[in-house]
Order: C-alpha cells, then sequence, then structure tokens
C-alpha cells in the first residue's frame, strides 16, 4: 500500500505529521496512521489555550479499532482547534494533510524539531520503499548511529 509522505513536513514516531511556519505548528495524523486506526469514531478534541508539552498525550481519538492517544510533537499553546472534525471526522481519513489538520500550537522551542524526523526517515519508519538505494543506506547508518 501507499501512503502519502511529504518532503516538506516533520513526523513523530506516534504517528502525527507536524507542518512549520515560523513559531506557528500545525498537527495532524499522518496517513499511514490513520490506515492503522480505522474508521475514526470519535474526537476527544482539546480546547484553545492549552498548554501542551513535547511526548506528552493530551487527547485522545477513538477508532473501530483502538484508541490513539495524540503525543504533542512540540511544547507550547493550543492556538486553534479543528472543531469541524467534531462533525465530520471522515475528513481526517479523507484528507489529511490539509483539511484533516487537528490543532495549531503556538511552539516554544524550535529545538523541539529536532527529536521528529523528516520524510526520508519516516518512510523507512513505516516500512515504504524510499526513493533510491542511496538515500536507504544513508538513513540505516544515521538511525543505527542515534544513541
Amino acid at each position: 500500500m501507499n501512503f502519502k509522505v511529504s518532503d516538506e513536513i516533520y513526523y513523530a514516531r506516534s504517528g502525527e505529521w507536524v507542518q512549520v511556519d515560523e513559531n506557528l505548528v500545525t498537527v495532524g495524523l499522518t496517513d499511514f496512521r490513520l490506515h492503522e486506526l480505522g474508521e475514526i469514531l470519535f474526537l476527544d478534541l482539546p480546547e484553545e489555550g492549552n498548554l501542551v508539552y513535547q511526548g506528552v498525550d493530551f487527547f485522545s481519538i477513538e477508532s473501530a479499532k483502538f484508541i490513539h492517544d495524540f503525543v504533542s510533537p512540540v511544547s507550547g499553546t493550543i492556538i486553534e482547534v479543528n472543531l469541524s472534525l467534531s462533525d465530520n471526522p471522515d475528513v481526517l481519513n479523507d484528507d489529511p494533510f490539509n483539511e484533516g489538520w487537528i490543532i495549531k500550537i503556538e511552539m516554544e522551542n524550535e529545538k523541539d524539531l529536532a527529536t521528529l524526523m523528516r520524510a526520508g526517515e519516516y518512510r523507512l519508519h513505516i516500512g515504504l520503499k524510499t526513493n533510491s538505494l542511496q538515500e536507504t543506506d544513508f538513513l540505516e547508518q544515521m538511525i543505527r548511529s542515534e544513541p
């Protein structure tokens, strides 16, 4: 199966994608993670103004298969929540990288991005084939050399 992986964004190991515009971070769930979840039944969305901390879960998404604890990829303040998802959670599966965004966070420290993956590493993480053997060899070496 082919999953959408954009070279323009960051990825968390827990299945979130992160698009950065200066200190504004838009976050959603990856195509791969949504495939694992199956049909989305309910989102327990957070509130605007809440503080979030990198690596800490702060709301959940219930699917036909299991509950996904949504882990914040960065620390900061939630400045916008896509409330339309409450009425129409199918948008997550239909358009995860555009209309299916979940929250926007004002990021406290851009150093948080260093813990996230770029597209090539994420493809390896989910088992997708990369564009070239050279890229695969390089990325596998990088992953093996991480502490």
